[in-house]
């Protein structure tokens, strides 16, 4: 068996991390094993599932890249059973294959889930980019992306590229709609025709609670019957909530924590919301799209991830209110897409994992052919 070590900083539920683990729980573990590296002390979603399948989590806890490399180049020559290590941090990839690479790693996996530097750009993080593109392209042995532009920001110069989609267990998505229940959310005010509204993913700038918070503002001026759902954590929770309160919303936005039912939370939801200020090819829109969930979300998402079921609707962040109230009044008057279409459309583009995984174990085999 071998063992794939897998640097991600933290396991909690968003994107690359669920996607990783989606390929965890699937992936022939007679063949290959996953361990993980993290960058903190504290307990992550994942980590009893991780340890139930076997996996050993190795915490790195410092915020020294300097020294956090290093320990990793110690952990990685101390543990010699690691056939490969396999990078998600996006630049600071280029850290951790610099570890490994002296650490005399044979195989170096660098993985692109998005499509932009989540820090302001300027001069110096300028220099810092190019100077982790081109290290990451020296270091890495092998380059997976989750889609073209995250290939196109992060391997520039790469050619040779193995696409893995961020697949899901397309079954249990499609299937959640047969468990959808009156008033699922257990909230008095929701009544038959209210408009249930799910934003899905971490408390950080990048997923643009703010705009949410004073899109559901003008809703409740313009009289619509909504509410609103906030599933998921991060350090922005305490002042969103702050801003709930001082915009008198507190009874239209429920902030549900961090849930393990997203194909419930989305079968319950008319809408799925999304307006991030740059994505990748985000795992809740695969899973939005096979829950059958329209989602109306920013046009700084990568055009990627609309899989043609006519399922998803862009707006300019810069558009008026009027115009993203418009476009989702549009998206819910869609016939609903039937459960046989959108699991032939998911399985067709490769978003079952199944599939996916199947392309994984053939790059960790090394028949890259």
């Amino acid at each position: 068996m071998k063992r794939i070590l897998h640097i991600v900083g933290t396991m909690d539920r968003a994107g690359a991390e669920t996607m990783v683990m989606n390929l965890y729980r699937a992936i022939d573990k007679s063949k290959y094993q996953f361990d993980f590296v993290y960058f903190t002390h504290k307990s992550c979603a994942y980590d009893d599932e991780i340890k139930e399948l076997g996996g050993v989590i190795y915490r790195i806890p410092q915020h020294s890249a300097i020294i956090r490399t290093y320990r990793l180049y110690q952990l990685l020559k101390k543990n010699r059973q690691f056939y490969a290590v396999h990078c998600h941090q996006l630049l600071a990839n280029a850290s951790h294959q610099f570890a490994a690479f002296f650490a005399g790693m044979p195989i170096r996996i660098s993985h692109a889930h998005s499509t932009q530097d989540i820090y302001n750009t300027n001069f110096i993080r300028n220099l810092y980019q190019k100077a982790s593109k081109v290290l990451i392209s020296w270091l890495s042995t092998d380059f997976i992306a989750c889609g073209l532009e995250a290939s196109n920001f992060l391997f520039p110069r790469q050619e040779s590229i193995l696409y893995i989609p961020n697949a899901i267990d397309v079954s249990k998505f499609i299937n959640s709609e047969k468990k959808k229940t009156q008033n699922f959310f257990n909230i008095n005010s929701i009544k038959n025709n209210t408009i249930i509204i799910s934003q899905i993913g971490r408390f950080m700038p990048v997923k643009n609670h703010e705009f949410s918070i004073k899109f559901a503002f003008y809703l409740k001026q313009n009289n619509i019957d909504f509410h609103m759902m906030f599933a998921g954590s991060g350090h922005l929770e305490n002042s969103l909530k702050q801003l709930v309160a001082k915009m008198g919303l507190s009874n239209n936005i429920t902030f549900l924590g961090v849930r393990e039912d997203i194909d419930l939370v989305l079968a319950n939801s008319n809408l799925l919301l999304m307006p991030s200020l740059y994505e990748g090819f985000p795992v809740i829109l695969v899973e939005s799209q096979a829950a059958g969930t329209p989602a109306l979300i920013s046009n700084g998402i990568s055009n990627e991830v609309d899989l043609g079921l006519g399922l998803v609707q862009f707006c300019d962040l810069k558009s008026p209110n009027e115009e993203w109230l418009g476009l989702m009044q549009n998206i819910l008057k869609k016939e609903r897409v039937s459960p046989f279409e959108r699991n032939k459309v998911l399985k067709s583009k490769g978003f079952d994992i199944d599939v996916s995984v199947k392309l994984l174990e053939k790059l960790y085999s090394g028949n890259k052919s």
